[in-house]
């Protein structure tokens, strides 16, 4: 199954864009049952930059948020779980309150943010979800306002440059569009391009995968002009360096960094945040072949990968 890998790109992706205005948490973990909430976020008092670049994520951005991205349409039952998961947030405030002995006031409670590529008319209603057409633009839709809950449709949303950065998360001739819209921006745009790289990595780990489905094959696809064009450019900066440093360098310090770039991309996606034992083995996985390092990363547990090259370091006896 791919739907890991989409889950992974959209924390890393949201991660990556909220940064400048607030502090985010990915897989963060909550008191009760052992689960996780997929993208937490909490407004900085003074960004590093305006919110508006960013449209209606940055709107989203201007409160505490649960955001729970899902790559197929949202089921009932994962709504619930959801809003699940954000009144054990709300209880951890409470919480927090009592033993400060303050109170917290509702405004500051988190807002869950469901972003689901299709809603139907018939969820929407089951959960007494409605628009807000003053103040969003159409395909957000808020549940009871006691719930502080919202499920944003990404297929309803507008066309516009405000709804960009939340339609790259959408599927099919969605995210195709937007996609497209991405790669027109200015080239100084602050956010293009760490957008695109999430995007390049995500096509170099869906290549490499056995169960892709026609839709992973279609955006391996639409990505893979872009990525042709970024090795282009790695390769081009190279051999600017070299013209400094020799041309053979430089050109292998480009493909070094793309090499980077991916094995940390597949590490990320097969066992989440590279901690420093991770790290140590990084260079080790450059250095081979790309079938070798693909097929020790995907046949081998954390522990049987470390061994591995724990193994290799061993001195002869």
């Amino acid at each position: 199954m791919t739907r890991f890998i989409h889950d992974q790109f959209a924390k890393q992706y949201l991660k990556e864009l909220l940064t400048p205005l607030g502090n985010v948490e990915t897989s963060r973990d909550i008191a009760g049952e052992v689960r996780q909430i997929d993208v937490f976020f909490a407004p900085k008092a003074e960004p590093d930059v305006e919110p508006t670049a960013l449209g209606i994520l940055g709107q989203i951005a201007a409160k505490p948020a649960v955001i729970e991205p899902f790559r197929s349409p949202v089921q009932t039952g994962e709504i619930r779980s959801c809003l699940g998961k954000l009144f054990d947030v709300h209880a951890e405030y409470e919480r927090a309150a009592t033993r400060d002995n303050t109170r917290i006031a509702e405004a500051d409670l988190p807002q869950l943010w469901i972003l689901s590529p299709t809603v139907s008319d018939a969820m929407l209603a089951g959960f007494g979800a409605t628009s807000e057409p003053e103040n969003w633009v159409s395909g957000v839709y808020f549940l009871n306002v006691s719930l502080k809950a919202a499920i944003v449709a990404i297929h309803q949303l507008p066309r516009t440059p405000e709804t960009l950065w939340l339609r790259v998360l959408g599927k099919g001739n969605v995210q195709k569009q937007a996609i497209a819209e991405l790669r027109e921006l200015p080239s100084d745009n602050l956010f293009r391009l760490n957008a695109l790289e999430l995007l390049y990595n995500l096509r170099t780990i869906l290549e490499v995968r056995q169960d892709t489905d026609r839709e992973d094959r279609e955006l391996i696809m639409e990505l893979s002009p872009l990525y042709l064009q970024r090795l282009e450019d790695a390769t081009q900066r190279g051999m600017q360096q070299g013209m400094q440093r020799g041309i053979q360098q430089g050109i292998q310090q480009g493909i070094q960094r793309s090499q980077r770039l991916i094995v940390e991309s597949m590490l990320q996606v097969k066992f989440g945040e590279i901690d420093e034992a991770l790290a140590q083995i990084i260079e080790p996985l450059i250095q081979l072949e790309p079938l070798d390092r693909t097929r020790l990363i995907r046949q081998l547990d954390r522990s049987e990968l470390l061994a591995h090259f724990e193994e290799k370091n061993q001195p002869e006896s």
